[in-house]
């Protein structure tokens, strides 16, 4: 496989070699073969585009231009060769639209923001043309190590971008550009300590620098430190209050912290200023439907649609309420919009799983299988997924967490019985659960917390191609299992509002079970399982915000499911009675049983309150949030069989026969 590797890299050279010396053909023959081997290679369709273009076989190159897209949507460079090919084409308003996604993308690419300028300035924009040559401007005078870095952390070369980041940042230590870059590095690696750390000391170094101070909040909302992001989104505020982009990310902290009120007011006042922002009207619909006020947020989601009819988020938001029912005008026009070549990337995506609900809430099946697998298809080729990485991964979980481990630490850990952990995998009920148990008056709610899935990151440790976890659990002493226990009950206690109790409802911290009873022994933790067609099926139909890139093909998910069934079958063998399974469809037919079930293990009194969970005024923030606010059901039950026809791949990965 390497020599094959090796062997490709040779000829791409080759291939690049002589497109730089003016041998268009030469590098045109040299892509055509890398392509037959690698259909969705992108470096090859794209050096086969550029030959193209210069040999003015320009339907060719547009051809080789949409096979790159399809198979790699968000690489920067096959925008700017679009640009480039519009240009040629004298299509100066589609060079235009493609030069500016190439810099969405790719924010490091001179050439894009130059040309750019120069279109901007000959169809009169002055203003936009100035702002892009300060950038081109920018980018030139960068130094070529941090130029490097961008390129290579657009292009998801992750590993690539932190090695230079790193080598520059030995020479450079005070480079708050440098800090800012492997501070982004980090949260796609999911090292969000690191960047966390990264930011502020930036922010230290540089205070005025505001994309610096952007990327601090940031960071700080993934660690769900929402008292520490609005903090520094006050400060931001605080230096011009009447700045739309402060205004706008100061209510997004606001609602982090369930300050409800000041969001709205701050949202208000961006759309006082800008009244037909999209974005906004978008969030400030998110945080209407948070609420419970759905009338209000569907009202915003459509205020934005009407601003901007091609943005897909409010289309996706409508049908993420799970109880909108869109009319024949909607399902018309986002019709129309995705038959739009220059349709941006997630606007295409959300429309596509906007149009599946759509279509299935009109029983045509068909076509809403075909609009959901269209968005899952886009997403698998931007996540690349790999299953097998998966399985390997958590089958180690059970090759390493055996009972020796957990009688060498028998005793060790924090004692506190605070923490529920409710895990397993999205779409199996957790949510309801969730809303069940924090309707108890011992118990806090909090939301899908990322604590353990942190900790589990930083006991890999840094060696590229290396990862130390979870061997490293057998090294670690009882003090520092103590310390990670009490680091994680400390961490996790702004979420709190006093109980005795709390939930973690990250569903994927079942990789982590050995982990959880090493640190906190006493925890308790319930796995939410549904049936697995249903399960798989509503979670193929889900767009996740992040962190579940399994759901986006149906043999990926059902592979998932069933390595998920094989671990928490290690579990109970190695950690007998610690787990209390939940099935979704005994709560439906038994509600009160299994209620009590739930509290007799957490060792709770019995209250009526949880019975009507719907009641609750919680704010709930998973795409269930609209389901839980309803008296028990059985809508989901069986979903998936009018889908039948077309699910062959997830019945096989699950192991049915049939």
């Amino acid at each position: 496989m390497a020599d094959t590797r090796d062997e490709r890299s040779a000829q791409l050279k080759s291939g690049q070699d002589a497109l730089r010396s003016g041998d268009f053909g030469s590098a045109l023959a040299i892509a055509q073969t890398l392509i037959q081997s690698g259909p969705e290679d992108a470096e090859s369709l794209y050096l086969a585009a550029v030959a193209s273009r210069y040999l003015s076989d320009f339907a060719a190159a547009q051809g080789y231009l949409s096979q790159l897209q399809a198979a790699s949507p968000e690489f920067g460079r096959a925008w700017q060769e679009a640009g480039h090919l519009a240009r040629a084409e004298g299509n100066q308003n589609g060079a235009i639209a493609a030069f500016t996604r190439a810099v969405q993308f790719n924010p490091a690419l001179e050439a894009s923001w130059r040309t750019l300028a120069e279109l901007q300035a000959a169809a009169g924009n002055t203003a936009e043309a100035a702002s892009s040559q300060a950038q081109a401007d920018r980018i030139r005078l960068m130094p070529r190590e941090l130029l490097a870095v961008t390129n290579h952390l657009a292009e998801g070369r992750l590993l690539k971008a932190e090695e230079f980041c790193r080598h520059y940042l030995r020479h450079s230590p005070r480079s708050t550009e440098g800090m800012r870059l492997l501070a982004q590095i980090g949260i796609k690696l999911g090292i969000l300590d690191d960047a966390e750390f990264l930011l502020e000391s930036a922010a230290e170094f540089e205070p005025d620098n505001i994309q610096v101070r952007l990327d601090y909040i940031d960071a700080l909302r993934r660690r769900q430190k929402f008292a520490e992001a609005k903090a520094q989104a006050e400060a931001l505020y605080a230096r011009d209050p009447e700045s739309p982009l402060f205004q706008s990310h100061l209510a997004i902290e606001a609602m982090q912290t369930g300050e409800y009120d000041r969001a709205f007011e701050l949202f208000d006042q961006v759309l006082e200023k800008l009244p037909n922002d999209p974005a906004t009207l978008t969030s400030r619909g998110h945080a209407l439907k948070t609420t419970g006020a759905q009338d209000d947020a569907i009202a915003s989601y459509r205020s934005a649609l009407a601003a901007k009819p091609d943005h897909g988020d409010a289309y996706y938001a409508l049908a993420n309420l799970k109880t909108y029912r869109f009319a024949d005008d909607e399902i018309a026009a986002m019709l129309a919009q995705i038959d739009r070549h220059e349709l941006a990337f997630m606007d295409r995506v959300h429309m596509s799983f906007a149009l599946g609900k759509a279509f299935e809430d009109r029983e045509e099946y068909e076509a809403s299988f075909r609009h959901y697998d269209a968005g899952n298809t886009l997403k698998r080729r931007q996540t690349r997924y790999d299953a097998d990485t998966m399985s390997a991964e958590l089958a180690l979980q059970a090759q390493i967490c055996t009972p020796d481990l957990f009688e060498k630490h028998d005793g060790a850990g924090h004692p506190a019985p605070d923490p529920i952990f409710i895990l397993g995998l999205p779409r199996a009920g957790s949510t309801l659960l969730e809303q069940i148990l924090a309707s108890h008056s011992q118990i806090d709610g909090t939301l899908e917390l990322p604590n353990i899935l942190a900790l589990a990151h930083r006991l890999r440790g840094r060696k590229a191609g290396e990862t130390l976890y979870p061997a490293v659990l057998h090294d670690l002493s009882s003090e520092q299992l103590a310390e990670m226990g009490e680091n994680f009950l400390e961490n996790t206690r702004i979420h709190r509002q006093g109980a005795p109790m709390f939930i973690d409802k990250m569903p994927n911290n079942f990789r982590h079970i050995g982990l959880i009873k090493l640190i906190l022994p006493n925890a308790r933790i319930i796995d939410a399982r549904r049936d697995p067609m249903d399960c798989c099926f509503s979670g193929f139909k889900q767009l996740f915000a992040e962190g579940q890139e399994f759901t986006y093909g149906l043999e990926e998910i059902g592979r998932y499911y069933s390595d998920y069934v094989s671990l928490m079958d290690h579990w109970d063998t190695v950690l007998p009675g610690a787990v209390l399974r939940v099935q979704h469809e005994d709560v439906l037919d038994d509600l009160e049983g299994q209620v009590s079930r739930m509290l007799d293990y957490l060792g709770l009194p019995f209250e009526q309150s949880c019975l009507e969970f719907h009641k609750s005024k919680r704010a709930v923030r998973t795409a269930s949030s609209e389901q839980v606010r309803r008296p028990i059901n059985r809508d989901g039950v069986a979903a998936w069989k009018p889908f039948e026809p077309w699910l062959g791949p997830l019945r096989s990965a699950l192991g049915y026969t049939d």
